[in-house]
């Protein structure tokens, strides 16, 4: 049997505007973050900082359809560091690539003053299956990583256009709940000070 292994790295930085709410608080948040890089129909929450979740279905080199699933564990330091770590992985569609398939996901994302910085490392092994003996490996190598290339891109892409947005909206949900909970205090203050 032969194996192949196909790896892609992906770096990120955003600039973001200070608010009265560090973005560290919006980063303990691990779901939030999920439901930003992937589809939230496609996430399966496990407990534990853990989330299941599928990749839309991928054709490799029009011969293979697959979709793979992969068990995240997410966890968030309070001074601003998200880690991001792969547990499990499974390929449905393929009993044979499934048998014979590793995933290994790691990553980072570090709030450094005004910026987001993270890297993400994504690594698959696989033995080819029969019909790819005779394909250079050459061929598959860059078909592969080719595609574990784009999928971090996806990830990379959802991530720099809606982590703002939503932690800008997430402050502004917190700073609402708390005027209306001074509020309520004032007014329930102010019914008593008439009784």
């Amino acid at each position: 049997m032969l194996e192949i292994r196909f790896v892609a790295r992906e770096q990120l930085e955003i600039e973001i505007q200070k608010m009265i709410i560090p973005i560290n608080l919006y980063l303990l948040q691990s779901q939030r973050l999920v439901k930003l890089i992937a589809d939230p129909v496609l996430v399966e929450v496990l407990g534990q900082e853990r989330y299941r979740l599928k990749i839309k279905p991928i054709n490799f080199m029009d011969l293979y359809h697959f979709q793979p699933t992969v068990v995240l564990k997410i966890w968030s330091q309070p001074e601003g560091t998200v880690y991001l770590e792969s547990e499990e992985s499974e390929i449905l569609g393929n009993d044979y690539i499934n048998e014979r398939f590793s995933l290994n996901l790691k990553g980072q994302l570090d709030a450094q003053g005004n910026h987001l910085k993270g890297v993400v490392d994504l690594e698959v092994k696989v033995d080819l299956p029969p019909a790819l003996w005779l394909t250079p490996k050459y061929l598959l190598e860059v078909a592969g990583n080719r595609l574990a290339k784009s999928v971090l891109g996806r990830i990379k892409q959802k991530l720099s256009s809606q982590l703002l947005e939503d932690y800008y909206l997430w402050c502004q949900d917190i700073q609402y709940q708390q005027a209306f909970q001074e509020d309520s205090t004032f007014l329930t203050g102010a019914k008593e000070r008439r009784c």
